[in-house]
């Protein structure tokens, strides 16, 4: 049998392939498709402290190459999230929870609630979503300054009990992403999703009077690809040079393929997430997953780490300073 399973952040995942935040909402709805508890993971749609209603329609708009999305963070709250977490747990599923928020408040109220919930044990780890306008910078987004990136992750981390892993949500045009991604490390996360789509605007043109209503959001799909392809290789590679910490990086971004994941999975990536191509086909992370098995088997491989260099990341620390991944599983390329 071929072996899929990767390392992550201390976990063993059964193959590297998740769902992404806000493609699947809590598993319901994916479970009448595919097996959920197969999958490397499940990662829930965002939720913040209370519900949210989010933005007007049109929120979503598709494009030749994907789609482009605001959907104003439109969520039940994370109290209804705790109830699905014993449907989760029921089935098998290993958990990951995506958490948002206006505030550096707001994300530490959501891990208060999580962490105090009688059901926090079945969560295998929190994903925090900073590409989300931030109420007290103007509109710009939690991961466009290093600070604020650092801020809301701290206030997280120090709400969760050690052996939580958290990982850091950037999107893919970032200002100084990899400034942005190593405060992170530093604030304290266990890892990286690299990473949320570009911000982007369509605008439907059907006749030359039709005054469509546009979508400015975040783009996904085939488009964005080699952006998340180089956003990956580029804090991968940072790691490499000692410029920050060594984590383990989830890519995500375009994946409709075997061939697709691997190429996050080649660029620095352990895990990789599908996200958009589930609007078109439900079973989508699931036929990732087997494509990927079957260009491996196609390879002669008995594994993912042999088809993958094994690069262990001992990034050197600066004199003087303490390593901020001690007590962290060592990180390797070997999946």
């Amino acid at each position: 049998m071929l072996d899929l399973s990767v390392s992550l952040a201390g976990h063993r995942l059964s193959n590297p392939v998740m769902t992404a935040s806000g493609c699947a909402g809590h598993g319901r709805e994916l479970s009448r498709f595919l097996d959920v508890a197969a999958l490397g993971a499940m990662v829930t749609a965002s939720v913040t402290a209370e519900p949210r209603a989010g933005s007007d329609a049109p929120r979503m708009l598709e494009t030749p190459a994907g789609l482009v999305a605001d959907t104003g963070l439109s969520n039940p709250g994370v109290a209804a999230l705790l109830r699905d977490l014993p449907w989760l747990h029921s089935v098998g599923a290993t958990v990951i929870v995506s958490i948002a928020g206006s505030t550096s408040a707001e994300y530490a109220r959501v891990a208060d609630q999580l962490r105090t919930s009688d059901d926090f044990a079945r969560v295998m780890g929190l994903e925090v979503n900073l590409s989300v306008p931030n109420a007290s910078a103007a509109g710009r987004s939690f991961d466009d300054d290093p600070l604020s990136a650092a801020t809301v992750v701290g206030r997280v981390r120090e709400r969760l009990p050690r052996r939580t892993p958290l990982f850091a949500k950037l999107a893919v045009d970032a200002r100084d992403l990899v400034e942005v991604a190593a405060a992170c490390l530093e604030a304290g996360a266990d890892g990286l999703t690299l990473g949320n789509g570009p911000r982007g605007m369509t605008i439907p043109v059907d006749s030359p009077t039709h005054r469509p209503v546009s979508v400015v959001g975040r783009a996904s799909g085939a488009a964005v690809r080699p952006m998340a392809v180089l956003a990956v290789q580029r804090v991968h590679q940072a790691m490499l040079a000692g410029r920050m910490s060594p984590a383990p990086i989830i890519g995500v971004g375009g994946v409709t393929s075997g061939r697709d994941a691997f190429e996050l999975l080649r660029a620095g990536a352990t895990a990789v997430q599908v996200g958009s191509a589930t609007f078109a086909d439900p079973r989508a992370p699931a036929r990732v997953r087997d494509d990927l098995a079957r260009l491996l088997d196609s390879w002669g491989c008995a594994s993912l780490g042999d088809a993958l260099p094994t690069v262990v990341q001992s990034a050197a620390v600066p004199a003087g300073r303490s390593d901020p991944a001690a007590g962290r599983a060592p990180m390797t390329n070997d999946h």
